[in-house]
């Protein structure tokens, strides 16, 4: 059996990874059926100026989509989560603009946020994957 939060990181992972709306609904439908809540969220800007703002949205994605209640300990652990991911981009990414999406999933204790970006400039292009985890109890 795979622990909970191999199998959290993984659907986080695979949403940050999706490519199309289709994609990402269909996975999220297929994570609910397994009791996992999960949404990604798209972005795409200059990495440093970004961070906050990446940060409030996983955030705000997060608790419109449920995956999440509106409470304090909820949104520090996406909060702790997302910046975690993010900061494992940084030496790729500072200085930089990425593309891609964020990924969320939560189910039990466990909390996981992934981002997958692309990190270039003009058309020289790298790949980068973060991945954080927190403990965000459902009651």
């Amino acid at each position: 059996m795979v622990p909970d939060s191999k199998t959290v990181a993984l659907a986080a992972l695979r949403m940050a990874m999706s490519e199309t709306r289709e994609e990402e609904s269909a996975l999220k439908q297929k994570f609910l059926a397994d009791n996992i809540k999960s949404v990604a969220v798209d972005y795409g800007g200059d990495y440093l100026a970004s961070i906050k703002k990446l940060v409030e949205r996983a955030i705000v994605a997060s608790k419109r989509e449920g995956v999440i209640h509106d409470s304090h300990g909820d949104e520090g652990a996406v909060a702790g989560a997302t910046r975690e991911a993010l900061s494992q981009i940084m030496p790729k990414a500072a200085g930089l603009n990425i593309g891609g999406k964020i990924g969320i999933a939560h189910r039990g204790d466990h909390l996981s946020v992934a981002v997958f970006f692309g990190v270039g400039l003009l058309h020289l292009d790298e790949v980068a994957v973060g991945l954080g985890h927190r403990v965000a109890p459902r009651s």
